[in-house]
């Protein structure tokens, strides 16, 4: 059905313009109601988008801001692979303060979804030291020395808690205020170690050296293994030491 989805939100809602950072899905500015929102069109299985938008009404309950997603007329959170969210304001982090800020919210985050089921379809880095495959990733593409690497990196995580991480904080999906937080941008959460969110510049997190490169090498290693075969996901893997 594609876009023509849309009409599902009202015989009003239209798209207005196409969104930057869409990679997997396609994304649009688009009014609902008389208001702007944002709307994204991809191919993930209802089973995974009834993941997603449970965990952000759950979270946006639990206080953090997150965008909402809007329901349709018949009150569906999305149709044929559409979801229409809020849109949210704010610009990106720039200073060390603003990314203390953010570790502040993926610690929340954290806190809130310990033993939260995983993303359906999905595995966690910890699955992928047997498992080949999890949605984007697919380890019997890259070299075999590679994954060797990746899962020396991932082994180092062994015997961690799990919860939700976000999985793709770059600034262009933090949206800062002076009031608040905000993360956008679900399309890569799943239930795996905290340590992979808490990677950010200044080392905003306050990880111990140790920590640290524990936490920078495990997620090299998971961008190396869900982007690839590019450019970045090449450039990742080689950050990743040798077992």
């Amino acid at each position: 059905m594609g876009w023509d989805a849309l009409r599902q939100w009202g015989k009003d809602a239209a798209r207005v313009d196409r969104l930057a950072g869409g990679v997997a899905n396609d994304v649009w500015r688009v009014r609902v109601n008389g208001r702007v929102a944002v709307g994204r069109l991809g191919a993930r299985s209802d089973a995974d988008l009834a993941w997603e938008t449970e965990l952000l009404k759950y979270l946006d309950r639990e206080g953090l801001a997150v965008p909402l997603p809007i329901p349709t007329m018949d009150g569906r959170l999305f149709s044929d692979g559409l979801v229409v969210m809020t849109y949210v304001e704010g610009g990106p982090p720039e200073t060390e303060a603003d990314w203390r800020r953010v570790a502040d919210m993926l610690r929340r985050l954290h806190r809130l979804t310990r033993g939260w089921p995983q993303r359906p379809g999905w595995r966690s880095s910890i699955d992928l030291l047997h498992a080949e495959t999890g949605t984007r990733i697919d380890l019997g593409a890259m070299p075999a020395e590679g994954v060797a690497r990746c899962r020396a990196a991932w082994a180092r995580l062994v015997g961690r808690e799990t919860c939700v991480v976000h999985g793709d904080h770059n600034p262009g999906n933090v949206r800062l205020t002076a009031e608040r937080v905000a993360l956008i941008d679900w399309d890569e959460a799943h239930v795996d170690v905290p340590d992979l969110d808490l990677v950010l510049p200044h080392n905003a997190a306050g990880l111990n050296d140790g920590a640290f490169d524990i936490a920078a090498q495990a997620s090299a290693a998971w961008e190396a293994a869900v982007c690839w075969d590019d450019e970045f996901s090449r450039k990742r893997l080689a950050e990743v030491r040798a077992a």
